[in-house]
């Protein structure tokens, strides 16, 4: 388990964009329950039907959230960086969740008990509206990336992927094997190296011991299916937190 004792704070919690859209009054009552925890790599948040005890605001890093089949076989539903938190169970009134969350890339967050956060959204304010607002956003991002499994070329998916956890990292490297990338897209291991080998041939990536590094972003744009486009334009609308109420 990852305590505060393991992890320096590199990044204020305001760091996390759904934290910094908070009200002044919101956010202090806030801070003082806020425990800045690292996120290291494979590390679960949380496993299938656990009961949450706590949210997670990731200031850096991605959390991708999986659904484990009963034969251990496993596919993303979603991602999640610092535009957003981990654990929306608790604030929808289930608790717990058939998937799994799982660190993707390494990084920081500040972490908020349950009852803390279940107190504050019970009392409606600028926090409640937030939290919607990115649960809807979820929502598209889980749908669309259903949509796209199902009907999109495996290099489609990885193009999305790749696009995707750009949009929530700094750099424009990615630390992933392609082992970890099949499991996470729920595809066979043969797909992503042929359709990475693609892209590098295309000059898009270079891939090179679990470190992909994007040469061509505008190209894998080009590259990818409708589906990027949509969960980005609906997040980007969603979680535009500067018109958020009660902001200060």
């Amino acid at each position: 388990m990852v305590t505060t004792a393991d992890a320096a704070a590199p990044h204020p919690p305001t760091q996390n964009q759904l934290l910094a859209a908070l009200p002044a009054a919101e956010y202090a009552r806030l801070q003082p329950h806020l425990d800045a925890i690292a996120l290291p790599l494979g590390w679960a948040l949380y496993e299938s039907g656990d009961r949450q005890a706590h949210v997670f605001f990731p200031t850096d890093g991605i959390v991708s959230l999986l659904y484990v089949m009963e034969n251990g076989a496993s596919a993303e539903i979603a991602v999640t960086g610092n535009e957003g938190l981990i654990g929306v169970s608790l604030f929808m009134g289930g608790g717990s969740t058939p998937s799994r969350a799982i660190v993707q890339s390494a990084g920081h967050a500040y972490r908020l008990s349950a009852n803390i956060l279940k107190r504050e959204f019970e009392l409606g304010g600028s926090l409640q509206h937030l939290l919607l607002r990115y649960t809807q956003a979820l929502i598209t991002q889980m749908a669309q990336t259903a949509v796209c499994n199902r009907h999109h070329a495996v290099e489609q998916q990885l193009c999305r992927w790749l696009l995707l956890s750009l949009d929530r990292l700094s750099s424009n490297e990615i630390h992933m094997t392609q082992e970890l990338i099949a499991n996470m897209l729920g595809v066979r291991r043969e797909g992503i190296t042929e359709a990475a080998g693609r892209l590098q041939e295309s000059r898009l990536i270079r891939y090179q011991r679990g470190q992909i590094a994007v040469l061509d972003r505008p190209g894998l744009e080009r590259r990818v299916c409708e589906c990027y486009a949509v969960v980005k334009r609906e997040c980007d609308r969603l979680l535009k937190y500067d018109d958020a109420p009660g902001r200060t």
